[in-house]
């Protein structure tokens, strides 16, 4: 498996190699990424990962350290993460980081210290010798090769604490359409996919959102594929439920789905545009 470091994309070139020396940190592990963000662009995501995250975040004997790993060129999701998890723990650090200084500086007038800060790094996620309770990141492996992936979760899932989370996912641009995946300190737990239903036009047009772990495998034969095709045919099989709302139609198809696959959400979840399955049924192989 070729090293994050020899992932370096050519228009994005990250610190020059070599050993550090006196006065110069350790380079951050990654490459610069596009950065591409927007206020209000991981609500859903957000929204699941308070409501999933709730009780270790309320149960952590010390403030809670929570990272929004490559926030891009601009904050707002890491503003936005702070204020939607201080709802469920008003004394959660979250820590937005970065490998690109430029845009560490630019973040540096948002900061609420110790509250909300911005940091230099990738994914080593320095935190002075701490560990994380969360760890998001959004739409940043879509930018790496495959190959890279199982590596960059082991090293994430090593920063975090004993029931920490990981979350790894791609959206789109406003926000309309998620895949992620939730990971703990063993690894890959479930598969979240999450929509605005009203701009739906069947659960497979969710796959062109899917994480760098499975996007490639969405072909007949995989896993991945054979969900997204029996999810559409208890879609359309749930068609007389729309007279009802986009709402009643995604939950009734979610319930046939579930005589064929683990979905591990609750129920209650699914009204929010949201199923989850276990990591362990779409798992490439």
């Amino acid at each position: 498996m070729r090293t994050l470091a020899r992932m370096a994309a050519s228009d994005h070139p990250t610190t020059p190699p070599g050993p550090p020396g006196r006065g110069r940190a350790p380079r951050p592990v990654g490459t610069i990424t596009r950065g591409t963000t927007g206020t209000n662009r991981l609500r859903r995501m957000d929204r699941w990962i308070a409501h999933t995250a709730a009780g270790p975040l309320r149960l952590a004997e010390r403030p809670p350290i929570a990272v929004d790993l490559g926030y891009g060129a601009a904050p707002w999701t890491a503003v936005e993460l702070s204020a939607r998890l201080r709802a469920v723990r008003p004394d959660v650090r979250v820590v937005g980081i970065e490998i690109d200084p430029a845009r560490v500086a630019a973040a540096a007038p948002y900061a609420e210290e110790p509250l909300l800060t911005f940091r230099r790094g990738g994914f080593e996620v320095p935190l002075d010798g701490a560990r994380a309770q969360l760890i998001r990141a959004a739409n940043v492996l879509r930018q790496y090769d495959e190959d890279a992936v199982a590596e960059v979760w082991e090293r994430l899932c090593g920063r975090l604490a004993p029931d920490g989370l990981l979350v790894e996912g791609t959206c789109d641009e406003i926000g309309r359409r998620h895949v992620w995946v939730a990971l703990g300190p063993e690894g890959p737990r479930t598969v979240t996919f999450a929509a605005r239903l009203g701009s739906l036009g069947r659960p497979s047009d969710l796959a062109e959102r899917l994480p760098k772990a499975l996007i490639h495998h969405n072909v007949p034969g995989r896993p991945v594929h054979a969900f997204l095709a029996d999810f559409d045919r208890a879609w359309a099989a749930a068609a007389p439920y729309a007279a009802f709302g986009a709402r009643q139609r995604w939950a009734a198809a979610c319930a046939a789905l579930a005589a064929d696959w683990p979905l591990v959400d609750a129920r209650g979840r699914r009204r929010q545009g949201e199923v989850t399955v276990a990591w362990s049924a779409l798992a490439p192989r």
